[in-house]
């Protein structure tokens, strides 16, 4: 099996460090990108004690009472708000649903911004007022995070530092806690049934508080399963299919799946909450010209990024 390579990278560099600090860190995450597609991330705005407490309130959630969790499913936002029950996610060339229900908080517009008016309303737990705001700062902290990281990026890229700012602000970006549940008997369910099937994320990047337990792989150039594992206090940030797609496969959105653990393991939860950095829906993602010569000739057709993502959530089972 081929040996890959994760960079542990400090944030701290780029958003702190001197103008050669910010190159080889640029330089650094564009290579991760162009050849794994993932990083880990040291200094991203997190303290532990928030992760602690986020995994916490996560936790509470999904102990509620089944029925009081289905009060928060709202079958017409096609899971981007509240709660998506059991059986309702899979991957994209999947048939059988992901082993799994999640709570997905979306963009709070507080600046006048018309873009507001896209968006669905945040939908707050009544029983657990903490996971609310705790959620929300979780939320806000990744995003600010994200930002430093595209600028990282377009530095990368030599496109203009701020190339992504406008483009996210008020993104239509996604806090997701997932829940794997406990399958207290495995042969109850389909033989193909997983975790989180091999997919690639539909977004710029996402950036992800390391899970509660082991599982996470991702499939190598010469197409093997490599686990990740982040340091205890790390996140891991890889790209998305908007991002490869705007860098005409430059950068790499690399396949990963989350595993089922062995047989005896089953029993337990796992619980992960990865954020999804979107830009708004009328970011054009035609592919840029720079990122096209006569080897790598353009490979996918002009398209927004709204448009992308409707695309997306109905091939993963979320969107009728």
């Amino acid at each position: 099996m081929a040996e890959v390579h994760i960079p542990r990278l400090d944030l701290n560099d780029y958003v702190y460090g001197t103008p050669e600090q910010k190159k080889k860190f640029s330089d650094d995450l564009g290579k991760a990108y162009t050849d794994t597609g993932f990083v880990t991330i040291a200094n991203h705005g997190l303290s532990p004690q928030l992760i602690e407490e986020l995994y916490h309130e996560v936790k509470n959630f999904f102990a509620l009472p089944e029925a009081t969790k289905l009060a928060y499913e709202k079958p017409g936002l096609a899971g981007q708000r509240g709660y998506t029950s059991k059986g309702k996610e899979k991957a994209k060339d999947s048939k059988t649903p992901d082993l799994k229900e999640f709570w997905q908080r979306g963009q709070t517009v507080s600046d006048g911004d018309v873009v507001k008016n896209e968006y669905p309303d945040n939908i707050d737990v009544t029983e657990n007022p903490r996971f609310n705001s705790v959620t929300r700062e979780v939320y806000e902290s990744l995003e600010a995070s994200g930002k430093h990281l595209l600028r990282a990026i377009a530095n990368y890229l030599a496109l203009p530092e701020n190339y992504f700012d406008d483009k996210v602000h008020n993104g239509n970006s996604i806090l997701r806690a997932i829940h794997y549940f406990p399958i207290e008997d495995p042969d109850s369910v389909p033989a193909d049934a997983v975790r989180a099937g091999a997919h690639e994320d539909i977004n710029l990047i996402t950036l992800l508080i390391g899970a509660s337990a082991d599982g996470l792989e991702v499939l190598t150039r010469d197409g093997q399963w490599f686990p990740v594992k982040a340091h205890g206090e790390d996140i891991v940030v890889n790209v998305g299919d908007m991002l490869q797609r705007l860098t005409n496969n430059k950068l790499k959105s690399t396949t990963h799946r989350v595993v089922n653990p062995p047989r005896e393991l089953m029993k337990n939860s796992r619980f992960s909450v990865p954020f999804f950095l979107h830009p708004k829906s009328n970011m054009d993602l035609t592919c840029l010209e720079s990122c096209m010569d006569a080897e790598n000739p353009k490979a996918y057709n002009d398209m927004t990024a709204g448009e992308y993502l409707d695309e997306r959530l109905r091939e993963i089972g979320l969107k009728m």
